[in-house]
């Protein structure tokens, strides 16, 4: 029996990658039974196949959520941060299972996908690929190690010029990680970028610095410098497919799962 799949964002870049997955039986046991965007993207009524640039799927582009949702095994959405938070009280009503890979959500929006939580299943991660997933333990452990030896710890992220948010979800992810490893409150650790006269860093601070342009799908690294050395711990996403993967296997695994929020972490079995 296929799992059903609603693709949200369906017209963008992952929403794509996602569909043509689907398609081409990249995980098995997956039925894409619903493709969503706005109202203004140019595909709008289109197989969603075919605007993918894979092969049809017998389901058009459109903007209903509720059309296709209650009858879905799992949604998974790659949208906005507002639209995230504001689909969360309707799914939870359809007790649909979700998978969530939108970055940028307040604390406030995050409040309304953890109430959600109580009602169906959501896997939510800032990067669903297995590579940054592992990396996120190694940073963990390499800062229990090093932060008490006076190690500091800096994050920089470089993503395509159409990126909108900044830390990205999975700079945020790596630096909670280092965080925790040592002992630090990221709340209180973080500092973005720096500029004119911040004085000098602060053995607790955790920096983080945003590059953007070109086409760069993802490329992360955690820098731990000390007296006389540095070690540098990097991932780099080369293809969009890898996260698309991520996502796919997490949502044939959530629709099996009871409500609570799980991360990629409990998906993988890390």
């Amino acid at each position: 029996m296929s799992t059903k799949v609603v693709i949200q964002g369906a017209a963008g870049r992952m929403g794509k990658m996602l569909i043509r997955c689907i398609q081409e039986q990249k995980v098995a046991g997956l039925e894409l039974a619903g493709a969503i965007d706005l109202w203004d993207v140019p595909d709008i009524g289109k197989d969603a196949g075919l605007a993918a640039g894979t092969k049809e799927a017998g389901v058009k582009l459109t903007t209903d959520l509720a059309a296709v949702a209650p009858g879905a095994d799992v949604i998974i959405d790659f949208t906005s941060h507002f639209g995230t938070a504001g689909n969360a009280e309707r799914i939870a009503e359809w007790k649909t299972a979700w998978v969530i890979g939108t970055t940028g959500l307040s604390d406030a929006e995050l409040a309304e996908v953890n109430k959600a939580a109580k009602k169906v299943p959501v896997v939510m991660a800032g990067n669903m690929s297995l590579g940054i997933n592992l990396l996120c333990n190694l940073v963990k452990e390499a800062a229990k190690a090093l932060h008490a030896k006076g190690y500091d710890i800096e994050v920089i992220e470089r993503h395509h010029n159409q990126k909108k948010d900044a830390p990205s979800g999975t700079a945020l992810m790596l630096g909670k990680a280092a965080a925790d490893g040592a002992g630090l409150d990221l709340n209180k650790s973080q500092v973005d970028g720096r500029t004119g006269m911040p004085g000098a860093r602060t053995k607790d601070e955790i920096g983080f610095h945003a590059v953007r342009g070109g086409d760069i799908v993802g490329d992360h690294t955690v820098l731990m410098a000390g007296t006389g050395e540095m070690i540098e711990l990097s991932h780099r996403a080369t293809s969009r497919e890898t996260f698309a993967m991520g996502a796919l296997n997490a949502a044939a695994w959530v629709a099996q799962q009871k409500p609570g929020l799980y991360s990629m972490q409990d998906v993988l079995g890390l």
